[in-house]
């Protein structure tokens, strides 16, 4: 009876948690896998709209087949401009004018990180980073830091508590340019206190870059707020824009003037069709584009805002903190009992939209359950993340991934 008990007490919470959930009747608008029994990697690669396939043929046979070339003029070179105030706006708490679609998270990061090294000025000999960051980030920071002759600052994060506001106002001193940090961490979800991380860099004269990448459609974000200066971000994950979608940027509008980004390309300039010799940048945010925007991958991305905007990202947020919760209490019941850690914060204050456990058999356990249809993530040494995407995971889902976990372990 004990080994039942808690299963039937739990599945019982979940049946209730899903008959009372305000966001449930949007489980119906994203595409299901048949042999997926629950998908748990949300946090890496939401799962399609269904609307997409349609919006894709629209696309293809009206807008890129019925116009062509003239669609560029007609809307398409504003499209940047238009889904990031959209996405800013619904997501990021961002006024208009001042996100941007654009190019992938890790050239986004290199173009602020290196503008924001040159806005600092040479007197500024320092970024600071954590050891524990995505390492896209710490890579371009190492790279940045080589090709400028920067001195790198790491703080050693707890990758169970990620960075303290004590431990960044220790690293940051008069010499420090750049302050490059996740706001939710990608390992333990753990959320930095941002406002009081910026308020601290700029007290000292540095400027902060954001990584949101685990933070866009989960966690509420409060750039203009918090006196944010530049953030970044994918719109693969809670955003579920499709493997690869074009990033977003973040360049706070007090910075537009004299902010000079590093890829100057042709779609960045001032007039960019008079072709003209020398690089003169455009006003406002357009200047940080630099290519041809990828309209079409733009698609799913559309549909996914207009999600965003009727749920609004304080009722997306509540459920997140609902599911991770139970997940949680689920872990305790079942995982625990096991040798299961939990390596996020306890306290939904301070936790994102995710849950990572630890055992030293997930790495083996991982590969067994995606070819049973349970879909979590995996990261060494011995991680287990659950991803649980507000608008597509239901709890009963989340119930049926944490079981076959289990299973796996006894």
């Amino acid at each position: 009876m004990s080994e039942v008990a808690p299963v039937s007490e739990l599945a019982g919470r979940a049946a209730a948690l899903d008959a009372d959930d305000p966001l449930a009747r949007f489980r119906e608008l994203f595409v299901e896998s048949p042999d997926v029994v629950s998908y748990l990697d949300g946090n890496s690669l939401g799962r399609p709209l269904r609307r997409t396939a349609e919006d894709v043929r629209v696309f293809a046979e009206e807008e890129w087949g019925g116009r062509l070339i003239r669609g560029w003029d007609e809307r398409w070179l504003d499209e940047p401009l238009v889904l990031g105030d959209r996405l800013g706006g619904a997501c990021l708490g961002a006024a208009a004018g001042q996100t941007v679609i654009a190019d992938s998270t890790t050239v986004n990061l290199y173009k602020l990180i290196r503008a924001a090294v040159e806005l600092a000025g040479p007197d500024r000999t320092e970024i600071v980073a954590d050891t524990d960051n995505f390492p896209t980030d710490r890579y371009l920071v190492e790279g940045i830091g080589a090709e400028r002759g920067l001195t790198v600052r790491w703080i050693d994060a707890d990758p169970l508590t990620g960075v303290t506001t004590a431990q960044a106002a220790e690293a940051i001193s008069e010499r420090t340019a750049v302050v490059v940090l996740s706001h939710v961490a990608y390992r333990s979800g753990y959320i930095a206190d941002a406002r009081a991380i910026t308020e601290f860099a700029h007290r000292a004269g540095a400027l902060v870059v954001w990584d949101l990448c685990h933070s866009a459609g989960a966690v509420p974000v409060e750039l203009d707020a918090w006196g944010a200066d530049f953030a970044a971000g994918c719109t693969y994950k809670y955003l579920n824009g499709g493997p690869g979608s074009p990033a977003f940027a973040y360049v706070a509008a007090r910075h537009h003037a004299a902010l000079r980004q590093p890829v100057q390309g042709w779609l960045g300039r001032r007039d960019a069709f008079e072709m003209g010799p020398g690089y003169e940048p455009a006003d406002g945010i357009r200047r940080f584009i630099s290519g041809t925007p990828p309209i079409f991958a733009m698609l799913p991305l559309r549909g996914m805002l207009e999600l965003v905007e009727e749920a609004g990202i304080a009722a997306i947020r509540e459920k997140s903190i609902a599911l991770t919760e139970f997940a949680i209490a689920a872990h305790g019941k079942l995982l625990e009992p096991l040798g299961v850690t939990l390596a996020s914060p306890a306290d939904a204050a301070v936790r994102g939209g995710h849950v990572t456990l630890e055992h030293p058999s997930f790495r083996e356990v991982t590969q067994r359950l995606w070819g049973r249809g349970v879909i979590p993530d995996f990261r060494a040494p011995q991680g287990l993340r659950l991803g649980l995407s507000p608008l597509s995971t239901s709890f009963g889902e989340t119930l049926r991934g944490i079981e076959a976990v289990r299973d796996e372990l006894v």
